[in-house]
């Protein structure tokens, strides 16, 4: 985890053995001053390194998370928690006709052992409008409900597996069709959708455009950067998740699976799960 220091304990433990071992036989005071004198040498160790024994508290990270759809296969939810997943996306539909045959089983089951999850839609828009994507993903798992655990719906805008990136759209009516899907979500649900895409894509496909940063929460995906480059009018904000990577590995799910950071505390994360 970022921020994580596990060797500098080990390596003090091992030293005050050493110590310890040829100690022996030595009187109980003695004893005590050489652990005085350990536990001084490692508090100016970690003071001139910059490193401190953080509290449970202070050592939360950001809160980690993952995506999955059909391709991870089964899923041990319970092994997902008690590995420090704290959220995970779950993808539930695609334009107007197919629904992820795993979601009725992740969904419910995220939920059970207390990740706090989100469905996602991967977008079409070459395929139908923009509304009618969004009653459908609505109506098959995309739906909000304010109870601890449920994230705001997902638009995932990418390219295609095959064919062309912006779907044969122009940039004005990629525009079009992204509006037509959030305000469709938006009225269904009350919530803003989340925005899954890279800034190439949407730097292309939309021209730029700059419309959907005060709106949408973003979920950039920008693998092996120490930052991630964000697409135009949130590069003025921020992001709020960041998929770092294709190739993570997580207790309970077997193979790859993307991973995700959240940009807050886990308190800020429990309160855009319930719009708080």
């Amino acid at each position: 985890m970022p921020g994580a220091y596990p060797r500098k304990p080990d390596l003090l433990t091992n030293w005050e053995s050493r110590v310890n071992e040829s100690s022996k036989g030595a009187s109980r005071p003695r004893r005590r001053r050489i652990r005085a004198a350990i536990v001084l040498l490692a508090s100016i160790i970690l003071t001139t390194t910059g490193l401190t024994w953080a509290s449970p508290a202070q050592a939360q990270t950001q809160p980690s998370g993952i995506d999955v759809s059909h391709y991870q296969g089964s899923i041990n939810w319970a092994s997902v928690k008690a590995a420090g997943i704290d959220f995970a996306y779950i993808k539930a539909t695609e334009g107007t006709t197919y629904k992820d045959p795993r979601f009725n089983t992740n969904y419910p089951a995220a939920h059970g052992a207390g990740v706090i999850r989100g469905a996602y839609h991967f977008a079409r828009p070459g395929s139908s409008s923009g509304a009618a994507q969004a009653n459908y993903f609505v109506a098959n798992g995309g739906a909000w409900s304010a109870d601890n655990l449920t994230l705001p719906g997902a638009l995932d805008l990418e390219a295609p597996p095959s064919g062309a990136a912006c779907y044969g759209l122009s940039t004005s009516a990629m525009r079009s069709w992204i509006t037509d899907f959030y305000n469709t979500y938006k009225a269904a649900t009350g919530r803003d959708v989340v925005i899954y895409t890279t800034a190439s894509w949407w730097n292309s496909c939309t021209g730029s455009w700059t419309g959907m940063a005060s709106k949408s929460p973003l979920w950039v995906a920008h693998w092996g950067a120490s930052s991630p480059t964000r697409p135009a009018g949130w590069s003025s904000t921020t992001w709020t998740f960041w998929q770092y990577t294709s190739s993570g590995s997580v207790s309970g799910i077997s193979g790859n699976v993307d991973r995700n950071n959240f940009n807050g505390s886990q308190a800020r994360l429990l309160a855009l799960a319930n719009n708080t």
